[in-house]
């Protein structure tokens, strides 16, 4: 038999995410959990199908409209529904045209378009990630040919954020480093900054000459559509270039339709029109233009004023769920006299939280328990409900 030229092609590593939950499904065991996917299920463990989006596709199937290509740059509702969000109804930025915002497939698509991008413009291009953060970011921009590094974020003594260690090792990058940076409800660790720190990392990006690229994925599930864009209006108001990935998987329920934005804020309407040109095309040679469905739900609700309304709700109530699932399991395991005080897992945000537990104690979550978390020790609050929530915390006193 020949040679193939696929010899030479290594077994990659099975995502630690996607991996454990393909474990969870095969598990036979009748009690087990699953912390390790970031989906919110309802207290019936079930991936909701949320009022609003019912709403909107019933008014997209009324219309009949046929299945036809979208532009490059996306659907031109849902693109200016997009940065009305972001920046708000009033903004400077949109009214003078320095903001062009193109769909993508989900969040991970708007990072990858923007990685592209930049490294098209950039000589010898590097990023510089959270430790921790959400792992795809550091493989989306390595494959965009960047050399990634990490500033510190979270502290394990105190379970905090060093704040003062970040900002110093951001006053230390080299001019145009991209600068990654949660905007809300950070993942993995559920801590987030305060306007008051927001403002110093703003200045400390325009006295440096960095480049901030914002992901936004949870906005919402902090503490608002508009308290969790605070740091986005920060950028705005600084009079810099700035980048934010935004994703609507989680806000609008919407896994499986892959719908994100990639806006670009640039220093004036004639730049950012070149900005865009170069966006579409790398769009075009990678999938062309993006899927319709899910920019015609999200498009609609944020351009009528009802269907906003009824979003602003529905997210309402996924986000006090959370917070009550927090505030559950902190209590369940001060109750059964835990070693450790989880009291700080009421104070993280989001949909995620930072446990603590070490990867040997989440190995024997999953052997002994049947209680799957990521290897780092981070869990996904928005899987517990009432039913699961006692069990779970008497496995974590267990293994602690």
């Amino acid at each position: 038999m020949s040679e193939s030229i696929f010899d030479v092609v290594a077994q990659a590593p099975e995502d630690p995410i996607l991996g454990l939950n393909e474990a969870f499904k095969t598990d036979p065991r009748e009690k087990k959990v699953n912390l390790s996917i970031g989906v919110y299920c309802t207290e019936e463990g079930k991936v909701p199908l949320l009022n609003v989006v019912e709403k909107a596709e019933q008014k997209i199937l009324e219309e009949g409209a046929p299945h036809t290509y979208l532009p490059i740059s996306g659907l031109p509702s849902f693109t200016s529904g997009v940065q009305k969000l972001l920046f708000g109804e009033d903004s400077a930025l949109i009214k003078d045209k320095k903001a062009v915002t193109v769909q993508s497939l989900g969040g991970t698509g708007a990072l990858k378009v923007g990685a592209d991008f930049l490294a098209q413009v950039l000589p010898n291009p590097e990023a510089i990630v959270s430790a921790p953060t959400w792992q795809n970011h550091v493989a989306i921009f390595e494959q965009a040919g960047f050399e990634v590094g990490s500033y510190p974020y979270y502290d394990k003594a105190s379970g905090e954020i060093n704040f003062p260690a970040m900002l110093e090792s951001l006053k230390g990058l080299k001019e145009n480093t991209v600068v990654i940076l949660h905007a809300c409800c950070h993942n993995p660790t559920g801590l987030d900054l305060t306007q008051e720190q927001w403002a110093q990392v703003v200045d400390v990006c325009a006295a440096h000459k960095l480049i901030p690229f914002l992901d936004i994925a949870y906005q919402g599930f902090g503490d608002g559509l508009e308290e969790d864009a605070g740091a986005i209006r920060q950028f705005a108001a600084s009079g810099i270039t700035f980048l934010v990935a935004n994703s609507f998987s989680k806000s609008f329920s919407l896994y499986g339709e892959r719908i994100g934005a990639l806006t670009v804020v640039c220093h004036n309407s004639e730049e950012a029109s070149r900005v865009m040109s170069a966006l579409k095309a790398v769009i075009r040679a990678n999938y062309s233009n993006p899927p319709a469905h899910g920019a015609k739900i999200v498009g609609q609700v944020l351009n009528d004023p009802e269907l906003l309304a009824q979003w602003h709700a529905d997210l309402k109530e996924m986000r006090e769920r959370i917070k009550e699932m927090r505030r559950d399991l902190a209590d369940e395991l001060k109750a059964l006299g835990a070693k450790k005080d989880f009291e700080f897992v009421t104070r993280q945000k989001g949909m995620f939280s930072f446990s603590g537990l070490t990867p040997e104690q989440v190995q024997r979550l999953k052997d002994e328990f049947g209680v799957y978390a990521v290897k780092s020790g981070r869990i996904c609050v928005a899987s517990l409900n009432k039913g699961n929530v006692k069990y779970t915390a008497e496995a974590i006193k267990e293994v602690l």
